[in-house]
């Protein structure tokens, strides 16, 4: 089956809605675990199998913010919310 589609903004990402008919030849659900490869030609989904190992990042979050104060997270150049951003 190939669908032509459009990739939407969805927050500060992209997101691409799997319609229904996308969605059962692969037998997608809400819920459904998925890999996704991304090369230059593209994006490929398909369902995770129970082999696939999560990423393994090479640094935790508590080593990245050792060490870190107001000062040199520049905690001062935080951006103020205006009135109409307050009233949403």
């Amino acid at each position: 089956m190939i669908v032509q589609s459009e990739i939407k903004k969805w927050g500060n990402s992209l997101a691409l809605r799997i319609t229904t008919a996308m969605a059962e030849l692969p037998q997608f659900k809400d819920g459904t675990k998925i890999v996704v490869e991304a090369n230059k030609e593209g994006l490929i989904i398909k369902p995770a199998s129970k082999q696939v190992k999560k990423l393994k990042l090479p640094y935790t979050e508590q080593a990245l913010i050792q060490g870190m104060t107001p000062y040199n997270a520049h905690a001062d150049e935080l951006a103020t919310l205006s009135s109409k951003e307050i009233e949403a």
